[in-house]
């Protein structure tokens, strides 16, 4: 990371009130509401901020707000941010963890939607919330390799198949100009005409190899039939409970680990996912190859990459779960 910071970052004075609270700020200059602000010259006698260069750098930013005993860690960034700040956090704070403001200044901002954090909101505005705003407590998804939970990343969007396409199209959807919300839509828009082009080999259709074995005891995750029994179109998985542009991935399911599978299906099939992604059901959803569970636990194993908030990851068996409840302040 550089050492350029949001202005309203930048703005906040001493404030030397003991019965202020004591903040660490954790700010992304590389975050796309943060690039070319000012830098910041005051830090203040109650609030730290860190502009980490590296996860190493990020872990000893953190361990330093533990030793200082900070109240409330604020998050500069959009959701990569979150999620290299949540699994840096993971080997400080464990279960233990002080309450977190994320102030949504990413490309993708998923996490202050379910939050219903406005856009924007400033420092000042979050510290004020500490003391008076909403709190939301959310557990984040754990993915680790196989039997090696110290490995762990907690973030709040897990994908893969085609959902890995998907993000490539996000970006291509940033670079037009669009944000938030309205990238999701385009991004939904593009999927669906993507499974509607083509052969099953086509890169849309084709989707991952992929085993899902779900809970504890490890239970296969049924297949329709449809299509490579060895293969799934879609995988999405995620412990948030509202989605931008008003998605629901998961149908009724909302609290907890939530699963949203999708074989290989016939094309006519596919015209349904608009109504499906909107909570609609329909009948023998799972014979036609559309799941939708809660879940307590999976196991992934994946031939290709998956996306993690944003960001690809390589391909293994992974252990998910809910990672350690996280309380969260907005306005």
């Amino acid at each position: 990371m550089s050492a350029a910071l949001p202005n309203d970052v930048a703005a906040v004075h001493a404030m030397p009130r003991s019965d202020a609270p004591r903040v660490g700020v954790i700010a992304n200059p590389r975050s796309h509401r943060n690039k070319g602000k000012e830098q910041l010259r005051e830090r203040g006698e109650n609030v730290r901020v860190a502009i980490p260069r590296d996860h190493d750098a990020l872990v000893e930013e953190l361990d330093r707000f533990k030793r200082d005993g900070i109240e409330l860690l604020v998050i500069s960034g959009g959701d990569g941010t979150v999620r290299d700040v949540l699994t840096a956090g993971l080997r400080v704070f464990a279960a233990d963890w002080p309450v977190v403001a994320v102030l949504p200044k990413g490309k993708t901002n998923a996490l202050t939607v379910d939050l219903d954090a406005p856009t924007p909101w400033t420092l000042d505005e979050a510290i004020a919330a500490y003391r008076k705003g909403r709190r939301i407590k959310r557990h984040p998804l754990s993915i680790a390799p196989a039997g090696k939970p110290d490995q762990a990343m907690l973030g709040f969007i897990l994908g893969a198949g085609a959902f890995t396409l998907g993000i490539d199209k996000g970006q291509d959807a940033h670079r037009w100009g669009a944000f938030d919300s309205l990238a999701v839509a385009v991004t939904i828009v593009w999927g669906i005409a993507g499974t509607l082009a083509g052969s099953r080999r086509n890169a849309w259709r084709q989707g991952a190899e992929m085993e899902i074995l779900l809970g504890p005891d490890r239970t296969p995750l049924p297949h329709s039939g449809e299509g490579d029994p060895k293969r799934r179109q879609v995988l999405l998985a995620s412990t948030l409970e509202r989605f931008p542009v008003g998605i629901k991935p998961f149908g009724n399911h909302t609290r907890g680990l939530k699963l949203g599978v999708l074989d290989q299906v016939k094309r006519r099939t596919t015209l349904r996912l608009p109504f499906i992604l909107m909570g609609t059901k329909f009948d023998a959803m799972e014979r036609k190859g559309f799941f939708q569970c809660a879940v307590e636990s999976f196991q992934l194993t994946l031939a290709d990459a998956f996306i993690l908030d944003g960001e690809a990851y390589p391909g293994g068996t992974f252990d998910v779960t809910q990672g350690p409840e996280i309380t969260f302040v907005t306005p």
